[in-house]
């Protein structure tokens, strides 16, 4: 199987490219090789290629600055998935994409945000994000959108390696407590895409296209469990360095302000992902241990 890869430098592109192997032939691509925000070189790409999978793991995700840069992020999380879309269509291939928790406005506070549940963005980056979801469900290319949230590295630029730096830089930390999500380690996502993947491969009915026809559609892909930031950064400092002597304080949202109103709570039910692939992410804090842990 012949796989284009989006992102390959991104946090859970860097871990798909890493597993994708095990299926075939993978083209990684980052912005030097295919600009998603030029829509005629993600064509030009595409049909060079001619993959049988896409995984459009790229996107703009400075959420902040996208309210100053939306041409781009527009272009970037909204035509690029779109343009994608059409071609997947045209060559008979599947789509996988991702997807954001910032699709919903965080008004949810009884339950876990279902699929069904009616997206309504506070955000550019959300809005956008969301534009790029339902262009590929418009398409009618056979499609598999992964929604996820509070992804985090040991890599780059994330929460985890943020709480890291400040606590060997500062005496004092302040960590909003009143938002609630899942954080969700960008390997745990690329695993559970690859079994989802394996999944079809095992059901496969003519091409791949084919065989997840009729179950095209948006699945939440998050960690088990849920926690708020404060927690999550006092988890961390409990993990990797318990000897560290910053002191943690608990704010609430309104004394950390930000260009873009984050969701007050963003945990994803993650039901249908079980039911129609068996597959479950481990609890976030299992799987940050494993992260901390990992040497690679």
């Amino acid at each position: 199987m012949r796989i284009l890869l989006t992102g390959k430098s991104g946090q859970v592109g860097s871990e798909l490219n890493k597993i994708l192997t095990q299926f075939g032939e993978v083209i990684a691509t980052g912005r030097k090789e295919m600009n998603l925000a030029d829509p005629s070189q993600i064509q030009r790409v595409v049909q060079q290629i001619k993959p049988e999978l896409i995984i459009n793991a790229g996107a703009y995700t400075a959420v902040d600055k996208a309210e100053s840069d939306q041409e781009l992020a527009k272009a970037v999380n909204a035509v690029a998935p779109k343009i994608l879309a059409e071609e997947a269509k045209n060559n008979d291939a599947l789509l996988i994409h991702y997807s954001t928790d910032y699709s919903y406005n965080g008004k949810m506070n009884h339950r876990p945000y279902l699929e069904s549940d009616s997206p309504a963005p506070n955000s550019v980056y959300g809005e956008t994000k969301l534009q790029g979801d339902q262009a590929i469900e418009e398409s009618g290319v056979s499609h598999l959108i992964f929604r996820t949230g509070w992804v985090y590295s040991k890599r780059g630029k994330s929460f985890l390696n943020t709480i890291l730096k400040l606590a060997k830089e500062k005496n004092e930390l302040r960590v909003v407590n009143d938002q609630t999500g899942t954080p969700t380690w960008c390997r745990s996502i690329a695993e559970a895409t690859c079994k989802a993947i394996q999944n079809l491969i095992e059901k496969r009915e003519g091409s791949l296209s084919k065989t997840a026809a009729n179950i095209s559609g948006v699945y939440h892909m998050t960690c088990q469990g849920e926690t708020n930031w404060h927690r999550f950064a006092q988890t961390i400092l409990e993990l990797s360095c318990p000897e560290n002597r910053s002191k943690l304080f608990a704010i609430p949202t309104s004394e950390y302000s930000t260009p873009v109103i984050r969701p007050n709570y963003s945990v994803l039910s993650n039901t249908k992902l079980k039911k129609y692939f068996g597959i479950q992410l481990p609890h976030w804090e299992h799987a940050l241990k494993q992260c901390l842990s990992d040497i690679t």
